[in-house]
């Protein structure tokens, strides 16, 4: 008898784990009207293991590494959380007017297996794993983790553009210290070190959210000294969407675009599961709808980092992350299919996307409240 496969896998071991198979060939997720939400492994949004496909667009990895933080431990922990919490997402994304797992073949990796006492070795192993999983031309979608973890991946980012990416940091803090207690390479030290490598093109590459008290002036000098343009959580507030969005996409263009999603980018309100919260963030919705004015942009990675589930309450923390992802997976497939086709989709987000004549020509803002440090 013949069987018919797909990727590794028979067309009848893949119906028994009740995966869909779109009109495309391509796998989604675990079929919701015959095994419940609720039920069977995480991946997330329950998709396919990269195993069970013969090639994915974007590539979902964890990393449980949180060896580099300087308050609160647990974010080894977080990328399984926010697999369990995309439980509740479905195929069909109307707020683009697009169904990002149909569009594109989409895929989780598992983990990254990373030495958790060895930072340099973590870091040279994060960023070879990430090298081998866009080895094909999938990009790369990474759970976190806290955030030392993407100076790693913004190195491979690079390589694979082959030149300095543009990048969008959300989050509470800069990041962007020179060493704390002696060492290089910590949670709050990555885009510092990625502007010293030339792995970032600093003609492109902003703060948004950043909020809170610093230890000095100087982080700040030092900060706009490397090129970051700053969008606090307080210019969110008075600006809001449109304007932070404008402001954007002015500076980046169609740059190769690296988005790292810090979770305390948020208030702690919207996410109390993370190792250093700040009070006065943006809410999950502004955050959402800050991704979906991205349409058309260049992404070539991304990631979500610093859930720490112990802290979490209710997947609330969870919940949100999981969604933040699903609109980074959905820009993605929405470039691979359309290109740059801003504000022409019929869904939730097309309205509020279509107002382009509100775009200023410069960037940023004076700084209208303080911004953290770790």
């Amino acid at each position: 008898m013949t069987v018919t496969t797909v990727g590794q896998f028979s067309k009848e071991r893949l119906l028994l784990e009740e995966l869909r198979i779109e009109a495309n060939g391509n796998l989604g997720p675990i079929d919701s009207s015959r095994i419940p939400r609720y039920a069977g492994a995480a991946t997330y949004a329950r998709l396919p293991r990269l195993d069970q496909v013969a090639k994915a667009d974007v590539t979902v990895v964890g990393v449980p590494f949180d060896s580099g933080v300087s308050y609160r431990p647990g974010a080894r922990f977080g990328a399984n959380h926010v697999r369990e919490a995309s439980r509740l997402l479905r195929p069909y994304n109307p707020a683009w007017d697009v169904s990002p797992f149909e569009t594109i073949q989409v895929a989780d990796a598992g983990d990254m297996a990373v030495n958790p006492f060895n930072i340099n070795e973590a870091i040279e192993t994060i960023q070879q794993n990430a090298l081998d999983l866009t080895a094909s031309g999938s990009k790369l979608l990474t759970l976190g983790g806290d955030h030392t973890i993407a100076l790693p991946l913004l190195r491979a980012a690079a390589e694979r553009a082959g030149e300095p990416v543009a990048m969008l940091h959300f989050d509470a803090h800069l990041d962007t210290w020179d060493t704390y207690f002696g060492a290089e390479y910590t949670h709050g030290t990555p885009f510092r070190r990625a502007v010293e490598e030339g792995i970032l093109d600093t003609e492109a590459i902003s703060h948004i959210g950043t909020r809170g008290p610093l230890y000095g002036k100087k982080d700040l000098d030092d900060d706009h000294r490397f090129g970051f343009g700053i969008v606090t959580s307080a210019d969110v507030y008075y600006q809001g969407v449109l304007e932070t969005v404008a402001k954007v996409r002015d500076r980046i263009g169609n740059r190769p675009l690296y988005i790292s999603v810090d979770i305390d980018v948020l208030d702690p309100a919207h996410a109390p599961g993370t190792g250093t919260p700040e009070a006065g963030g943006i809410t999950s919705r502004e955050l959402l709808e800050i991704i979906r004015g991205f349409r058309g942009m260049n992404l070539v990675g991304a990631d979500v980092v610093e859930v720490a589930p112990a802290y979490d309450h209710a997947e609330i923390t969870g919940v949100a992350a999981s969604h933040v992802a699903y609109e980074l997976v959905t820009l993605m497939a929405d470039r691979a299919v359309e290109g740059d086709r801003f504000g022409a989709a019929n869904g939730y987000a097309a309205q509020a996307l279509g107002q382009e004549s509100r775009r200023p020509a410069g960037f940023g803002s004076p700084v209208a409240s303080p911004v953290a440090s770790r």
